[in-house]
C-alpha cells in the first residue's frame, strides 16, 4: 500500500488519514494515469473511539482552545480504514485521504467502471479528477506576469495599506506560522532575498503533495516569487510583508496540467498545515477551467459551497486558520470573475490594484454567484519587486502577488493583538477598508488600513488605562506588559539595575499600538529593576521587582 500526502517525521506531529501510518512514501508512477474522488457516506467510527490527542495534534488543539473551538468534531475523525481498504481490493492505489471532506484519492493505470464502486454501500460518489490529455496549462498562464526589474522601479506595497507602520512598530509576523500553497518553490533555497529567512530557520517545514518528497525548491519559481513578498529582503528593493514569520512550504499545484486532482492535493495541504500549527495558510492558486473542458466549472459553482477547494478552505477557516486566496486574473479575458477557492464563505479574497490605487486590469471581478461581496479586498498586485533567481530581481503583476502582500501584514495584526480570531481579523480589515460602506464588484471593501484595522481589534482586545501609561504585572517573571492611553507614538523603553547599569533597551521610532510585550525576561536576574518608559505623550519610570518562577 502506497501512502503520501501526510508525513510523519520527528519534528512535526502529524495525524495522517486513516491512521494509515509507516508507509513508504509515494512517488509518482504509471498508475497516476487515472485518479478517483471517493466520496463515503460515513466515518466508520465514532468520536467517542478516540481521545483528542489521538486526533489532534497539540499544535491544532491549542489553536483551536485558543480560539473556543469544539474539539473534537467529527471532521477530525480519520477517513475509514477499512473503507480505504475495501477500495483497493478493487485493483486501485491509495494516493491520499482528506478526514474534512471524507473522501480519498486513488490511482489506476486503466480506466475503471465507476459503477463497480458504487456498490458498495459506504460509497457516495466516485469523480474522476484526472486522466490522460493535452495539456493545455503550458498554453494558459494562470500565475500572472513578471518583467525584469530596472533601477528606480522598485515599489513597496505595504505603503497604501499602512503596514510599513506595523513593521516600524516591531510587529512583523513574529511567531506566526504561514503555509505557502503553491506550484513550486525553485531557488528558494539559494536567492539572496531569502537568506535571512533560510539563516534563521523560518522555513520550517516542506512538503510536495504531488510526489510525495519533501523536497520542494523545483518545478515551478511561482511559490518562490509568492514568498519572496512574504518574506524576502533585498535592501532597497524588497521588504517582505511578513519577514518576521516562519514558514512552510507546500507544494500542492501540478504544473504540467490543470485537472481538479490538484484540489485533493490543496485539501491535503490545507490539513498537514492545520496538523503543523499554521495560523495562516496562503493561496496564489485557483481554479475554474482544466484540461478537460467536462470537468469545468461554472460561475453558478463559484457559490462558495460547490467546489471541492473552497469548501476544504471553509473547513480550515473553521479550523481557526486565516485562509486568504488570490480573486484571479481573469477579468480581461473570457471567464471574467473570482476563482475558487477565494469563493469561500470564510475565506479572505484579494483582488490587485495598480500603483495609482485605480484597480488592475486583469483582477477578477465579483461578487460570487450567491451573492458575497468579493473581491474582500484589494493590494497593490502591478509591477511588485519579486526576486526567483540569483542575482536578478522582477516585476510581478497579478492577484497571485497582491494576496502575500495580504496574508503577510495580517500576520503583524495577529502578533500585535494574539487574541483576535482570524474571522475578527477579515471583519476589521472589512471595516477599515476605504470602501467599507460602498463595497463593489472590483474593489470589493476597497483598500484596508493595517493601522486602523489594529484600532478596530485594540477596542476589542486591548486594556486602555486612564492615566498616560501603566505596567504590569509587578512582581514579574518572564515579560512585563505596557498599556498606553493614545498610541505610543515613538517609544523608547530601558530597563535598570537600582545600581544605573543598563540591562535592556527597546527603541521604536515610530510605534502604532496601544500596548507592547517586552518577553524573555527570565535571563535577568532576581532583584529590583527601574523601567523607564518614554513616549510622545510622556514618560515614567517603574520600579519592578522580578521573581524566579
Amino acid at each position: 500500500m502506497t501512502f503520501r500526502c501526510f508525513i510523519l517525521t520527528s519534528s512535526l506531529f502529524i495525524i495522517s488519514a486513516g491512521s494509515l501510518t509507516g508507509q513508504t512514501p509515494y512517488l509518482a508512477d504509471a498508475t497516476d494515469s487515472y485518479l478517483y474522488r471517493v466520496f463515503f457516506t460515513d466515518k466508520n467510527a465514532s468520536i467517542w473511539d478516540f481521545t483528542r490527542e489521538q486526533l489532534l495534534s497539540p499544535a491544532a488543539i491549542s489553536r483551536r482552545e485558543k480560539y473556543g473551538i469544539d474539539t473534537p468534531d467529527m471532521d477530525d475523525l480519520p477517513v475509514s480504514e477499512q473503507y480505504i481498504s475495501a477500495v483497493i481490493q478493487h485493483g486501485l492505489a491509495f494516493r491520499c485521504a482528506s478526514k474534512w471532506m471524507n473522501t480519498a484519492l486513488f490511482a489506476s493505470s486503466v480506466p475503471m467502471d465507476e459503477n463497480v464502486l458504487m456498490q458498495l454501500p459506504f460509497i457516495s460518489r466516485v469523480q474522476m479528477v484526472k486522466h490522460p490529455a493535452d495539456p493545455a496549462k503550458g498554453i494558459y498562464n494562470k500565475y500572472g506576469m513578471t518583467v525584469a526589474g530596472n533601477d528606480g522601479e522598485a515599489y513597496d506595497p505595504r505603503g497604501p495599506l499602512n503596514g510599513t507602520m506595523l513593521h516600524l512598530s516591531g510587529f512583523t509576523g513574529k511567531n506566526v506560522m504561514i503555509a505557502v500553497l503553491d506550484a513550486g518553490f525553485y531557488n528558494a533555497d539559494v536567492i539572496e532575498a531569502l537568506e535571512p529567512l533560510r539563516s534563521r530557520g523560518g522555513i520550517v517545514a516542506t512538503h510536495d503533495f504531488i510526489t510525495g518528497s519533501g523536497f520542494v525548491y523545483g518545478y515551478h519559481n511561482h511559490g518562490t516569487s509568492v514568498l519572496s513578498i512574504l518574506a524576502g529582503q533585498l535592501p532597497g528593493i524588497i521588504a517582505g510583508t511578513a519577514p518576521g514569520a516562519d514558514y512552510m512550504l507546500l507544494r500542492t499545484e501540478d504544473n504540467t496540467s490543470e485537472y481538479p486532482v490538484e484540489e485533493d492535493y490543496w485539501a491535503a495541504a490545507a490539513e498537514y498545515a492545520d496538523s503543523a500549527g499554521a495560523d495562516i495558510i496562503t493561496s496564489s492558486l485557483g481554479y475554474f477551467t482544466f484540461d478537460d473542458p467536462a470537468m469545468d466549472y461554472s460561475f453558478n459553482d463559484m457559490d462558495g459551497n460547490t467546489t471541492f477547494v473552497a469548501r476544504a478552505a471553509d473547513k480550515a477557516a473553521s479550523k481557526g486558520i486565516l485562509v486568504v486566496s488570490s480573486a484571479g486574473n481573469e477579468r480581461n479575458k473570457e471567464w471574467i470573475r473570482i476563482i475558487s477557492p477565494s469563493d469561500g464563505d470564510s475565506v479572505l479574497c484579494v483582488g490587485a490594484i495598480k500603483q495609482d490605487l485605480s484597480i488592475s486590469d486583469f483582477s477578477s471581478a465579483g461578487y460570487s454567484s450567491d451573492g458575497q461581496v468579493k473581491p474582500d479586498v484589494v493590494a497593490p498586485g502591478t509591477g511588485l519587486p519579486i526576486q526567483f533567481e540569483q542575482g536578478v530581481w522582477y516585476l510581478g503583476s497579478g492577484t497571485s502577488f497582491s494576496c502575500p502582500v495580504i496574508s503577510g501584514l495580517s500576520a503583524s495584526l495577529m502578533q500585535a493583538v494574539p487574541g483576535a480570531s482570524p474571522a475578527e481579523i477579515i471583519d476589521a480589515l472589512h471595516e477599515s477598508s476605504d470602501r467599507f460602506n460602498n463595497p463593489d464588484t472590483l474593489y470589493g471593501y476597497g483598500v484596508p488600513d493595517f493601522v486602523e484595522a489594529l484600532r478596530i481589534l485594540e477596542d476589542q482586545y486591548v486594556y486602555r488605562p486612564e492615566v498616560i501609561m501603566t505596567a504590569g504585572p509587578n512582581p514579574f517573571f518572564d515579560e512585563i506588559n505596557l498599556w498606553f492611553r493614545e498610541p505610543a507614538g515613538s517609544l523608547t523603553i530601558t530597563i535598570t539595575g537600582t545600581n544605573g547599569n543598563l540591562i535592556r533597551q527597546w527603541h521604536y521610532p515610530v510605534y502604532a499600538a496601544h500596548s507592547i510585550r517586552l518577553d524573555h525576561l527570565d535571563i535577568i536576574g532576581q532583584g529590583v529593576y527601574l523601567l523607564k518608559v518614554v513616549t510622545d505623550e510622556g514618560e515614567r519610570v517603574f520600579r519592578m521587582i522580578r521573581l524566579r518562577r
